[in-house]
């Protein structure tokens, strides 16, 4: 049976101009996940990653999104070895710090609405023995939720270490997420798709802006994502997501646009839903601001 596949956008609070302006008063913020889930069923949750959170938020957005809805959530940073020390040292990630994310995210685990955990690996986490490891340690403390893993450097998928880092990742069940990016430098990984859960797989989307991908003193990490697709450029890549869904076994593909400036993400998730042959928004009526962004890049 082929799988399932959603389409979603990396956060729900950014947009600009998706939202109508009441959302931006004080008390109607968050409500955003409510009006964002009449155009997609699935969302990935950002801000885990810069700290842990109240599993009471979990337990409000399983509340205020429909019964099939999902939400992918995104590594706290430490699990992904980003965190240093006051030295400049690595932190290793601590089983404690594991069990207090899965504390976390219980709620949503509970109201059946956990997609996967994405852990984002930086480009320092190259390819290594003790790398290759820690997929382990992830699959032993986190047993049975689905994670998807997504590097950002390409020795990782570069000659005879692609074998061992494919077989690595089916071994502890953990699914690979495919990525476009600008392929600059050692810190962008090609567009590989590859299936190492037979249940699941996710492919992420980060624009092609090459000026700003290694960019320094950005006003915000938005700058870096600042790209719109065309539809042609996203072509090649529906056809890719359909061969991948015809092989898992039942289950769900994700796909995040995390081309998050403006509403960039919102008008290329429309694009890929269309492309996919899924309903549109949701079956709603497309925005207007959005609208109004897809027939401008048409022209």
């Amino acid at each position: 049976m082929t799988a399932k596949i959603r389409v979603g956008t990396a956060s729900w609070t950014d947009h600009e101009p998706f939202y109508p302006p009441a959302y931006e008063k004080a008390s109607m913020k968050s409500r955003k996940i409510e009006f964002y889930a009449r155009y997609f069923s699935l969302v990935e949750v950002d801000s885990t990653f810069y700290h842990l959170q109240p599993a009471h938020n979990f337990e409000l957005w399983a509340e205020r999104t429909p019964a099939d809805f999902v939400f992918d959530v995104k590594a706290y940073g430490e699990l992904t070895w980003h965190h240093r020390d006051d030295e400049g040292r690595q932190i290793t990630p601590a089983a404690e710090t594991f069990e207090k994310f899965s504390t976390m995210v219980s709620p949503m685990r509970a109201a059946g609405k956990l997609g996967a955990i994405l852990f984002q690996f930086p480009p320092w986490f190259t390819f290594s023995e003790e790398h290759l490891e820690y997929f382990q340690t992830v699959r032993e403390l986190l047993p049975e939720d689905t994670i998807a893993v997504e590097f950002r450097h390409r020795s990782w998928v570069e000659g005879e270490h692609l074998d061992e880092t494919r077989a690595a990742l089916s071994a502890n069940r953990l699914a690979y997420c495919a990525v476009d990016e600008p392929q600059v430098g050692s810190g962008s990984v090609p567009p590989l798709v590859m299936v190492t859960d037979p249940h699941y797989s996710m492919v992420r989307f980060h624009g092609r802006n090459r000026t700003m991908w290694y960019g320094k003193n950005l006003k915000s990490s938005r700058d870096r994502f600042d790209y719109l697709y065309s539809r042609d450029e996203l072509v090649p890549w529906a056809e890719r997501i359909e061969r991948v869904a015809e092989q898992l076994t039942g289950s769900e593909v994700h796909v995040i646009a995390n081309n998050n400036a403006s509403n960039y993400a919102i008008v290329n998730a429309f694009d890929m839903q269309e492309l996919l042959g899924l309903e549109v928004a949701g079956g709603n009526e497309v925005p207007a601001e959005v609208a109004e962004t897809r027939q401008m890049r048409e022209e």
